[in-house]
């Protein structure tokens, strides 16, 4: 076994369809295709003024969310901050959290260590309600 692997974050699979979150929502979980032992990695894109309403925290995951496009706000807990383009916000597995897209929508890429099964996420349905 070669000790890398390559592979595009736009070609692999989108779950958004099975979750029913398209065409609002693309999101690509690289992380096994990747081979990933160690670690986690996801692409999100986000149409624009889209917000995703329910809220999530892992049992064990940190995560680092990394707004490569666009711009959005994310809701942390009971705090709601602003991203501009390649702001980095790390949030504690503990930290309730989740994503809303500005006008010209949003595009992140998601890391998480340490790497989890499925499971690992505890969802709160319409966490985020104005």
């Amino acid at each position: 076994m070669a000790g890398y692997t390559i592979k595009n974050l736009k070609e692999i699979e989108d779950q958004a369809p099975k979750f029913g979150l398209a065409p609002n929502l693309e999101f690509r979980v690289a992380g096994g295709p990747l081979e990933a032992e160690q670690s986690a990695i996801s692409y999100l894109q986000v149409a624009p003024n889209y917000r995703l309403t329910f809220g999530h925290k892992h049992k064990q995951q940190e995560e680092i969310y990394v707004l490569v496009g666009g711009s959005a706000r994310v809701k942390l807990d009971d705090e709601v901050l602003e991203l501009g383009p390649w702001d980095a916000v790390r949030i504690a597995k503990e930290t309730v959290r989740n994503v809303e897209a500005g006008p010209e929508g949003a595009e992140l890429i998601l890391f998480g260590a340490p790497k989890t099964e499925p499971g690992d996420a505890e969802v709160e349905p319409e966490w985020w309600t104005d």
